[in-house]
């Protein structure tokens, strides 16, 4: 079978299907092989910034001081004050609501171990661990670049997907977001593109191209 570049692959997705009545997402579906995902090393958990954006808002909390609060103001969609946190914790129904509607968590790193010990449970098993901010440190930037990052995680499986888009993007655009992510994945497998066995580009709900 010939192989398609990004691009080739998503335009001939963009050119054969009509516009829906919502954002359908762009996604990249990948086969891994030849790999034992019985070992934690064989297993894909990476964050990729993605060089065009998501395509939609991705929505980023922050566990802080108010110092730290006063600094970001704006920049982040939910901030978590330590007098909030106590209600946050103990109200696991509702903060398993708010975590599924964040995207990616921050905490100033002196909060982490009781995040970690209260909120691990719901927070550890959908990838949404916090990532530590240093004392002083002015996130802003961290945060901006989080609303274009996109979740690699096969979950110990050899079949995943991950979004890289919507289809209102450009082909061009969609194009350099699948080739990211791609670049990331061979330098994370230990054999690299071998231990791929055949990556597709779909719709939500259109037809799969196959890439390789």
């Amino acid at each position: 079978m010939d192989e398609k570049t990004p691009l080739q692959a998503v335009q001939e997705i963009l050119k054969a299907e009509s516009q829906r009545g919502f954002k359908e997402t762009l996604e990249v579906a990948i086969n891994l092989k030849d790999l034992d995902l019985t070992l934690p090393k064989n297993r894909v958990e990476e964050e990729v910034p993605l060089p065009k954006g998501r395509g939609r808002n991705l929505k980023v909390a922050v566990f802080g001081s108010p110092e730290l609060v006063a600094k970001i103001k704006g920049a982040a969609d939910l901030t978590i004050l330590p007098d909030q946190m106590d209600t946050y914790f103990k109200d696991k129904r509702a903060s398993r609501k708010q975590v599924d509607a964040i995207d990616f968590f921050l905490a100033e790193a002196p909060f982490m171990p009781t995040i970690g010990k209260r909120l691990g449970t719901v927070l550890g098993p959908r990838g949404k661990m916090p990532r530590p901010i240093p004392p002083g440190a002015d996130p802003s930037s961290l945060i901006q670049s989080l609303k274009r990052t996109v979740r690699l995680r096969n979950k110990g499986k050899r079949t995943f997907h991950v979004a890289v888009g919507t289809r209102d993007m450009s082909a061009e655009d969609l194009a350099q977001n699948v080739q990211a992510v791609l670049d990331r994945l061979v330098g994370k497998l230990e054999r690299g593109r071998n231990n791929i066995g055949s990556v597709y580009v779909k719709t939500t709900m259109g037809k799969s191209v196959r890439l390789w």
